[in-house]
């Protein structure tokens, strides 16, 4: 071979050995974070159980169902899409269901509303039963929460109806009255870059649809309220209020219940923590009531980026933000944290009426995961349970034990900005490094990367074993 030959070789493969190298990089960067996120998750590995090291106690309410999951288009599309995004507090007619589905697909926004039609939901159901890939799983905040902490070692209460054939792990104790069926929730999923109605989603999510009859009414409370005296909570997991939200209640019915939620939340030991998981909320009334019956006695929050700016828009200005961006940037989302802080955590614990200031505060985005914890409480741990959270959202999703990076991407930035106010601090995403954690004041932060899942499994779910999988390492101490 002359030298002109050879030359030509050389430089093919230096371009060869050049290219390879520009590809692995994102994957070498994957890896790095990967394995840092590991290390900080094992931080706070469940102990050995013993009679000194008991697991620790965790109660869940209320309510549960069976979710029907199908695709959302297979139940939706009649081939003639002609409505316009809408939003409807609650749905009477297959048109209002299209248009409030609409109106969250357009944003990538995950929501949950009632139908006030039986008939209309059954054959919805019948529907989503013949759909490809449909498929039953255990559903409901509680029971999914439940059988989170359960599966992180801890022992668990589970206040939720009663069935034949209810499937719960074997750390679970379930109390609250026989039903004959469970309640069942239609989730309509639907994958990133699904067309509908001259629409585009730019991520996959869900869009839940119920007709309950048990969950609106705390069908569980008293039950769980006397198991409660004898399980003796490390921690009580308030969820599932969401079913209340534009339910046909009697006057002054839904006050009721809730005015027996909070006593029971005043009856709680002092050292037993509570924690409140936020969902989908449209009525305001329904979150002014909460606003007084139920966060001002509890300990410690968790909601997703939609839930987030609607509880601080109640809080600052009284009314219901519906729906917000689904890829906030970092600054954004602590400024609200703040906010949330603030208004809720401002405040002296108060033996005699129960009331307890807000210590901790979890936001759990497609992107991050973020942790504002009182210095001064029991919440430990934080970077490690900021981690484990970020972890389990891509575990979940993903539909699998281990992570695998070459199914997971990263889209948060390269730095951001502690807050959005001017002249702000930034802060450099480290991949050996990726937890981030702070001190402002009172107040520790730590906010945390996720490996986004690209294949897809399912959604819906995510938001309640992110959180309870972030509680876990807190609560160990």
């Amino acid at each position: 071979m002359g030298s002109g030959g050879r030359l030509q070789w050389a430089a093919v493969s230096v371009s060869v050995v050049l290219l390879a190298v520009w590809y692995r990089q994102p994957a070498d960067r994957l890896d790095a974070v990967l394995e840092s996120l590991l290390r900080a998750e094992r931080l706070t590995a469940a102990p050995e159980i013993t009679a000194d090291r008991p697991a620790p106690r965790v109660a869940v309410g209320y309510g549960g169902c069976m979710d029907l999951f199908a695709r959302a288009l297979s139940v939706l599309d009649d081939g003639q899409c002609q409505v316009r995004p809408a939003h409807h507090g609650f749905l009477k007619d297959r048109r209002q269901l299209q248009q409030t589905f609409l109106y969250f697909f357009q944003h990538g926004a995950a929501a949950e509303r009632y139908i006030s039609d039986g008939s209309l939901f059954a054959e919805l159901v019948a529907l989503a039963r013949k759909a490809p890939d449909a498929r039953y799983e255990v559903g409901g905040n509680a029971p999914v929460m439940a059988a989170r902490f359960a599966r992180e070692g801890c022992s668990v209460l589970l206040g939720s109806g009663r069935y034949a054939g209810q499937h719960v792990p074997e750390r679970v104790e379930v109390v609250g009255p026989q039903t004959p069926q469970p309640d069942i929730h239609l989730i309509l999923e639907y994958a990133a870059n699904t067309h509908w109605c001259r629409q585009a989603t730019t991520r996959a999510n869900r869009f839940i649809i119920h007709s309950d009859v048990a969950n609106p009414t705390l069908s569980a409370l008293e039950d769980f309220g006397e198991a409660l005296k004898k399980f003796d909570p490390d921690m009580l997991v308030v969820s599932g209020l969401q079913m209340m939200d534009n339910f046909p209640f009697k006057e002054g019915a839904r006050r009721q219940r809730l005015e027996l939620l909070r006593q029971q939340l005043v009856s709680q030991q002092s050292r037993t923590k509570i924690h409140f998981e936020m969902a989908s909320f449209t009525d305001t009334q329904l979150l002014t009531e909460m606003l007084e019956l139920v966060t001002p006695y509890v300990d410690s929050m968790g909601m997703n980026e939609q839930e987030l700016p609607n509880l601080q828009s109640m809080l600052l200005y009284g009314n219901v933000s519906l729906v917000s961006d689904a890829n906030p940037r970092v600054a954004g989302v602590l400024d609200q944290m703040r906010d949330v802080m603030r208004a809720l955590g401002d405040v002296e614990p108060d033996a005699g009426s129960g009331r307890r200031p807000l210590t901790r505060l979890h936001v759990h985005t497609l992107a991050f995961q973020a942790i504002m914890t009182r210095r001064d409480s029991i919440w430990k741990n934080s970077m490690s349970a900021a981690a484990r959270a970020s972890l389990t959202a891509h575990r979940h999703i993903c539909g699998t034990k281990q992570v695998d990076t070459r199914k997971a991407r990263l889209i948060m930035d390269d730095s951001f900005s502690v807050s959005s106010e001017p002249g702000s601090r930034r802060v450099p995403f480290d991949p050996s490094r990726p937890v981030s954690c702070w001190t402002e004041g009172q107040y520790e932060m730590c906010v945390a990367p996720v490996l986004v899942c690209t294949e897809v499994y399912q959604t819906a779910g995510g938001g309640d074993n992110i959180s309870s999988a972030g509680l876990v390492p807190q609560i160990l101490g």
